[in-house]
């Protein structure tokens, strides 16, 4: 990162190293009694931080695009095996190894991006997503099936650390919070488009498989190529490692895992994310206990779309230069209010005000949240940090839905205050987490 944002709070808006502003502040006409400030300067715009940033972080949230668009298999992939004569109980493993293979791909892909760097690693996920996507039409055998299932889904996660790394080396720091707004802006549209794209693959090709799978192959292989011609071998914003930064990378994650404020971090991600995946798993289980009608399920859910992809990039607009202490605190507070509301005895009222409440955390702390891992350690360790954040976001994704149905059949309603109180845990460890970079501390104590 550039000179200027190493006395910065993560999210502070700066304009240069501490000691000029200093002297402008000394430099500046005084005001007369009564006399206002003048108003802060906004923060940049959606469109002005796309056109101001570099190719490389265009190809990025492109392409960041383009895999959540072709990311079908997942939504098709019981019916595939099902067609194929492949039992319940076999589906279900696959399923279990599909997302064992993405969770695991997320802490590969940090170590990926220091060895092989960003090109490397994104030609490399992109490369073989497309190979084995293509391959599971002709494989004869489950166990390949599955072998190929759990290494497709672990090679389309492989590029995501090095993509973060790179839109957070190449934007300015007060920046950041707006690009990965348009990072998860690119994912979110991508996951709502992705099952409409893959029904009309499936209706092209006479609902046969093979020009569903064809066409996410042909999805990866050219952004693949695109990664390639583009992308560049490293950041060029990101220093050389001296020889104590040396030693650091070569601890890779145990470096990492000795940093225990950001531990705290990794939890409250954890408990963050399982709380998230309630409305995808105990809700439904819940309303359909109380009689609830379906429609109201499917509006909340459809609610929370709409909002997420209407309003989160204008939300970050507001609060990208606030301190992310507050904005990741009040993301997880919110989202964690929100799901307790569902357990209020006002019907279908609950599910309406409950996803809007954590819709509204989502928007606000989301691109906060994902933006964060990439200030909180030094430099040469950018790439585990989030590769370690993203490791235990999908852990949380994948756990959550288990284990909110369980607490759901074990304790009833209680279900909703207890994972309400997950997430004050996971704003009281975030609150406590969050703080300025490492080397801005230093810079702060001289």
């Amino acid at each position: 990162m550039s000179a200027d944002l190493t006395t910065a709070e993560p999210g502070e808006d700066v304009r240069g190293p501490r000691s000029l502003r200093s002297l402008e502040s000394l430099a500046a006409p005084e005001r007369a009694p009564g006399q206002t400030a003048p108003a802060a300067p906004a923060g940049p715009g959606v469109w002005e931080t796309f056109r101001e940033s570099s190719p490389a972080v265009k190809t990025v949230l492109a392409g960041v695009l383009v895999n959540r668009l072709s990311g079908f298999l997942q939504l098709f992939l019981v019916l595939f095996l099902t067609a194929r004569g492949y039992s319940d109980a076999r589906t279900v493993i696959a399923l279990g190894v599909y997302g064992a293979g993405a969770v695991a791909g997320s802490l590969i892909g940090g170590s990926l991006a220091d060895r092989l760097g960003i090109r490397g690693a994104t030609t490399l996920s992109m490369g073989s997503t497309a190979v084995l996507t293509a391959a599971l039409l002709h494989l004869p055998s489950y166990g390949l099936l599955l072998a190929a299932i759990g290494l497709v889904s672990l090679g389309a996660q492989l590029f995501r650390p090095a993509s973060a790394t790179l839109l957070a080396d190449q934007t300015d720091g007060d920046r950041q919070v707006m690009v990965f707004a348009m990072y998860r802006f690119g994912l979110n549209v991508g996951a709502t488009a992705a099952p409409l794209v893959g029904y009309a693959l499936y209706n092209a090709g006479g609902h046969s498989y093979t020009l569903l799978f064809w066409g996410e192959a042909a999805l990866a292989l050219v952004y693949a190529l695109v990664a390639r011609a583009t992308l560049p071998a490293r950041s060029p914003r990101t220093p050389a490692p001296a020889a104590p930064a040396g030693e650091a990378v070569r601890g890779g994650y145990a470096a990492v895992l000795r940093d225990r404020r950001f531990l705290l971090y990794l939890a409250a991600a954890f408990f963050h994310s399982a709380v998230y995946m309630q409305y995808l798993s105990t809700l439904p289980l819940y309303m359909k206990d109380a009689g609830l009608a379906l429609f109201w399920y499917t509006s909340a859910v459809a609610l929370n779309g709409v909002i997420v992809i209407a309003f989160e990039l204008l939300v970050t607009k507001l609060s990208q230069n606030w301190p992310l202490k507050i904005t990741v605190g009040l993301g997880f507070a919110l989202v964690g209010a929100g799901v307790a509301c569902y357990g209020l005895p006002i019907g279908p009222a609950a599910v309406v005000i409950g996803t809007l409440v954590w819709s509204l955390g989502e928007i606000l702390g989301g691109p906060a949240v994902f933006a964060y891992p990439a200030k909180a350690g030094p430099e040469p360790l950018r790439s585990r940090y989030i590769g370690s954040f993203q490791f235990v976001f999908g852990l949380g994704s994948a756990l959550g839905p288990m284990a909110g149905s369980w607490l759901y059949v074990t304790t009833g309603a209680l279900v909703w205050p207890l994972v309400g109180a997950c997430s004050l845990l996971a704003t009281v460890f975030g609150l406590i987490a969050v703080r300025p970079r490492p080397d801005a501390a230093a810079a702060a104590a001289h």
